[in-house]
């Protein structure tokens, strides 16, 4: 898998350009399946979702003249035959995973199987905030919101990093960097504190930072 994992979608033209290389051909030729699943365990969560399917959200991820498009709800699928929607997952050039409650997002990933099918398909995976931190290892106690069944703040482990979203964001007081920082110092392994502008790119476990913004790398010897 390729990840291209961000903090408020495609929000520049550094960002689009990686993203039409890592697909390898133009946006209008591709096909993408949304996931907003993380967003209804948030407050507004179904105002968020239409906003986020229909290009309104000021996030760009739907809105950027896709070939074709799908709604893929997480919840509804442990109640489905496999045949209805694992071919379909396999078929599409890129996941475009919408924000909202990361943990509830990977509890519902655990649940429908995508997260033991993510690791296999050849496909661009992208992430908005909570489906860009996702991925890491853990989230820290700083983002727990809804409470998965057994607790804790672990997530799917695919990046061995943790990522701190819409760093000195101006509707989010407490996103500064200095809370970064305190964020950071409670995690195990590196952390990159990410503003709106950045995104991180991971082919292969390679990392790369694009970002018209800023951003900071936080490791052991970094704090």
């Amino acid at each position: 898998m390729k990840f291209l994992l961000t903090s408020a979608g495609i929000k520049n033209q550094s960002i689009l350009d990686v993203l039409v290389d890592m697909l390898g051909k133009p946006i209008a030729e591709s096909t993408a399946l949304c996931i907003s699943t993380a967003v209804y365990a948030i407050p507004g969560g179904a105002g968020h979702a239409w906003k986020f399917f229909s290009g309104q959200a000021s996030t760009p991820m739907c809105e950027l003249g896709w070939k074709s498009m799908g709604v893929l709800e997480l919840t509804a699928l442990p109640s489905i035959d496999e045949e209805l929607w694992v071919p379909m997952v396999k078929e599409t050039d890129v996941l475009l995973v919408n924000g909202g409650d990361p943990l509830f997002l990977c509890y519902w990933m655990r649940q429908s199987g995508l997260a033991d099918l993510l690791p296999s398909l050849n496909l661009v995976y992208v992430g908005l905030s909570a489906g860009s931190m996702v991925m890491a290892p853990n989230i820290g106690d700083f983002f727990v919101g809804w409470t998965p069944p057994n607790g804790g703040d672990e997530t799917l482990r695919l990046v061995d990093f943790a990522i701190f979203p819409h760093l000195d964001h101006e509707m989010l007081p407490r996103n500064t960097m200095a809370d970064a920082e305190r964020w950071a110092a409670g995690m195990q392994g590196p952390a990159y504190a990410i503003d709106d502008q950045t995104a991180i790119k991971v082919i292969d476990g390679a990392v790369e930072v694009i970002s018209e913004g800023h951003w900071k790398l936080f490791s052991k010897q970094g704090l």
